[in-house]
């Protein structure tokens, strides 16, 4: 697995300039922080995006949304979008609209 350049782009599109924002290369891929928390990831295979425990449900129901799996494990309030859901501009926006709003929820790391 690999980056993918032009998902990138379109994430950081999406996210703009907001304040707290950074990048970093993980896990084989692009993830962005808000605040120093993880918000989500890009790889060539699609999107991680962290929406909070219980706040996945309705990203869940979507038909390329999927529970995040992690060493074989899921990671709770974390779900994987594929790249159908991620070629979808109001689709992706949704979910990143929806990890912003959560992880600005959280304490702001230091």
């Amino acid at each position: 697995m690999a980056r993918d350049p032009g998902l990138e782009e379109l994430v950081r599109e999406d996210l703009g300039d907001q304040r707290g924002l950074s990048e970093k290369p993980m896990f084989g891929g692009l993830v962005w922080l808000l605040d120093g928390h993880m918000l989500c990831g890009a790889r060539d295979v699609g999107l991680m995006v962290r929406l909070g425990k219980d706040n996945d449900a309705w990203a869940l129901e979507l038909d390329d949304v999927a529970p995040m799996i992690m060493s074989g494990r899921q990671m709770s309030g974390w779900v994987r979008a594929g790249l159908d859901t991620c070629a979808d501009d109001d689709l992706r926006r949704q979910l990143l609209e929806a990890a912003v709003a959560f992880v600005r929820t959280l304490p702001p790391k230091l």
